[in-house]
């Protein structure tokens, strides 16, 4: 018997995966009178731990968690036998309650990409904030969907979303919606970059307001052109460059509107723009070197066209700008020693996000401390477009061939050392201790891995934290 709608008192629903999403749905379905039954492998408080101990047959219903791929062979099973599956956003859009201030449910207002989601979001939701909106950020960062989703107390939700999420999502009506970017990326989870992409584009699927994109980015705008959207709803670029109209853009280092400044109808439109912010407003995430990376600044571009797009004043996207801060470990100065910058990028765990955190740096300045878990990834291209940059290389990582081979056949010239992987215990102090060695006053080490961490750390905040701590080390007693 499958589950129409969100009726859910008396289904039978199996909740697979125990994460943090996971049990936000195990709350909401049992508040709902749902019969549940949790599936984990590993949580020892989960209710089966075999998948092969649930019969599909007797389940009106599965969320998957977003560790849960497709192909895992209990949800194949699930489709194959017609029992829908939902994820858990999919979830939260069915259990929507209305906002405590009137109007209906609260609007989403979705980000997701490859790289950048959660600066962008969180960005986002500083601005809705400084609007005076109850606008948290959810999803892939901060707390379940399904809990701000069924929160009357939220009037507009800044949703990140990953594609594992999207994978299992299918009703999801974003008020606006931007796919930053895609890069190859978890392809052994989705079988490829197609069904990578296509999760990604389900973010578009019946926006009602804007699709915003990167005018730089084909593959989104084709996205864009492709959905099917709500009508009036409309397409919004985003370029750090001058906007046309209908884009946001940056003219002599002012953040301007050419999109939402007036109505469509304003015979003065195409003549005018709306001054948002100043690139001076984001000077307190500029590197080392006092500049604002080109990427930091597209993530506010982003940020002030979905805010926008909600409607919000100009001064707030200033106001929220100036008050947003990064998140740890994503391009964050964690000291500088004997004339040295020591930037913790740890986030960036795959080539795009390294790419793209090496482009911030002046050529020839950076000693790199790159490698880990590379997930199947090839780096060629990532040292081909950012050998430039680079003064050395530290390579830290149990599978080290990916990226020795890359820097060895693209960047024959520039130093690199590995680090013997065997004692994971001190393994970054040691390469701290190497790119020390390697570099000069003015130069940056950049720990920006272009890899996951879980081959010798239990997360790129570990890893993160390992650095910093290193970092410290290089001026205590006795530091060599």
């Amino acid at each position: 018997m499958a589950v129409e709608g969100a009726g859910l008192h008396g289904r039978r629903v199996v909740v697979a995966g125990l994460g943090v999403s996971g049990r936000a749905a195990v709350a909401a379905l049992r508040e709902r009178g749902a019969h549940v039954v949790t599936l984990d492998e590993k949580a020892a408080d989960a209710d089966v731990s075999d998948p092969a101990r649930v019969d599909v047959a007797d389940v009106d219903l599965v969320i998957a968690s977003p560790g849960w791929p497709p192909h895992h062979p209990f949800l194949a099973a699930a489709v194959d036998a017609g029992v829908p599956v939902w994820s858990e956003v999919e979830l939260a859009w069915r259990l929507r309650v209305d906002r405590a201030s009137g109007g209906g449910p609260a609007p989403w207002v979705v980000v997701t990409g490859t790289n950048g989601k959660t600066t962008t979001v969180s960005m986002l939701s500083s601005i809705l904030t400084a609007a005076g909106l109850v606008a948290p950020a959810v999803g892939n960062v901060g707390d379940p969907v399904v809990a701000a989703a069924t929160d009357p107390a939220n009037d507009v939700l800044a949703v990140e979303l990953s594609s594992f999420q999207l994978h299992f999502t299918t009703s999801l009506v974003a008020e606006a919606a931007m796919v930053l970017n895609v890069a190859p990326d978890h392809l052994d989870w989705h079988g490829g970059i197609g069904p990578y992409a296509a999760a990604k584009a389900r973010v578009y699927a019946g926006v009602t307001t804007a699709c915003v994109y990167d005018v730089a980015e084909s593959l989104v705008e084709a996205m864009v052109v492709d959905a099917d959207v709500a009508e009036g709803a409309r397409a919004v670029g985003i370029t750090r460059g001058v906007p046309a109209p209908g884009q946001l853009g940056v003219v002599d280092g002012i953040l301007v509107d050419r999109a939402f400044h007036a109505d469509l109808d304003d015979p003065r439109r195409r003549e005018h723009a709306a001054e948002l912010a100043h690139v001076d407003d984001l000077a307190h995430l500029a590197g080392p070197d006092g500049v604002v990376a080109p990427h930091v600044l597209t993530d506010a571009l982003a940020a002030a066209a979905l805010a926008r797009a909600h409607g919000v004043p100009a001064a707030a996207v200033r106001d929220g700008l100036r008050v947003y801060r990064a998140g740890a470990h994503r391009t964050a100065l964690v000291g500088t020693v004997d004339g040295v910058a020591y930037v913790d990028d740890s986030k960036a765990t795959n080539a795009h996000a390294a790419a793209a955190s090496l482009g911030a740096f002046p050529p020839g300045t950076v000693v790199w401390i790159a490698g880990g878990l590379a997930k199947g990834a090839r780096f060629d291209d990532l040292v081909t477009a950012r050998a430039d940059r680079l003064r050395a290389v530290v390579v830290i990582g149990v599978d080290a061939e990916p990226m020795t081979d890359a820097l060895r056949r693209h960047a024959p010239g520039i130093p690199a050392e590995r680090i013997d992987p065997t004692d994971t215990g001190t393994v970054m102090t040691r390469a701290v201790t190497t790119a020390r060695r390697l570099a000069e006053p003015g130069d940056t080490v950049l720990l920006a891995p272009a890899c996951a961490s879980m081959d010798q750390f239990a997360s790129y905040a570990a890893r993160g934290d390992a650095f910093a701590r290193a970092v410290q080390g290089l001026d205590a007693p006795g530091a060599s």
